[in-house]
């Protein structure tokens, strides 16, 4: 019986040793895993790379004819960042209407791509400072812009929107009611040269870089703005990137780095009021 006794004794340590081990084991991965998870520029340093969202956007990314490569002002813009990181930058087309989903999966570790500010985009995620100033106009063809002044003219017009853009919400709340949605900006460009639209409502930084003499869309001109705004680089909820970009940012700003990369691009930046 003695040895029976000091045999479960024996084996009731070794039991609670081992739970006690594993124990701690779990919680100091646990952790670090936490620890990873509150520092996305550890995240992103740890991994030596900042994965962009963006969607083919001139000015803000595109590429030029010819080029497999992406230039425009937010590409240039996110390449100098990185380059301050010390980590390299990967730009990936998305879904515009899915950049949330992207952001939180983290295929993505930022939307930045001439993204306007909303109420509705702080709800899912986390807005650096306003860098650019923006509004939202009708585009047609430049023989008809005389002939649409006000909102009210165009009540009656098919328009073309990006999925989930501020041009689509600018839409909606004008109260238009003939809309087609499509994946892209430059999509409801093409949707107007083609006559399959009357109007598309994109931003005006596109509308200034596609459309007009000497571009793909000469026939084509900006008429009235429906919406002001401003755009600004999305993060993860909860994101030390957010602060760390906006240092970032107030410190190409005063060097007049930022100045000089918006003047290229003939953009206003939301830092100059």
């Amino acid at each position: 019986m003695k040895k029976i006794i000091a045999f479960l004794l024996m084996l009731a340590m070794l039991v609670g040793c081992f739970a006690s081990c594993g124990g701690n084991t779990n919680d100091a991965n646990d952790g670090s895993s936490n620890a990873a998870a509150a520092s996305d520029l550890a995240y992103i340093q740890g991994k030596g790379k900042i994965v962009i969202g963006i969607t083919d956007y001139a000015p803000m990314n595109y590429k030029e004819e010819g080029s497999t490569e992406w230039t425009g002002f937010d590409t240039e813009f996110a390449q100098k960042f990185a380059e301050e990181l010390g980590v390299e930058v990967e730009f990936i087309e998305i879904d515009w209407d899915s950049k949330q989903m992207e952001l939180k999966s983290k295929s993505i570790d930022a939307v930045w791509n001439g993204m306007t500010i909303t109420d509705e985009v702080k709800k899912s995620m986390d807005v650096s400072n306003a860098y650019v100033k923006n509004a939202q106009v009708v585009v047609m063809n430049k023989d008809k812009v005389a002939d649409y002044t006000t909102a009210d003219s165009m009540k009656d017009l098919k328009f073309a929107a990006e999925s989930g853009s501020a041009g689509e919400a600018a839409i909606k709340d004008a109260g238009f009611e003939k809309l087609t949605i499509v994946k892209t900006q430059a999509l409801a460009l093409l949707e107007v040269k083609s006559g399959s639209a009357d109007a598309c409502v994109i931003d005006i930084t596109m509308a200034n870089a596609m459309t007009g003499e000497g571009t793909s869309y000469a026939d084509l001109a900006k008429g009235i703005e429906l919406t002001t705004e401003e755009y600004g680089v999305a993060f993860r909820q909860g994101s030390d990137m957010v602060a760390t970009f906006n240092t970032f940012m107030t410190k190409v700003y005063e060097s007049g780095w930022l100045k000089t990369l918006a003047e290229k691009y003939e953009l206003t930046l939301a830092l100059e009021d």
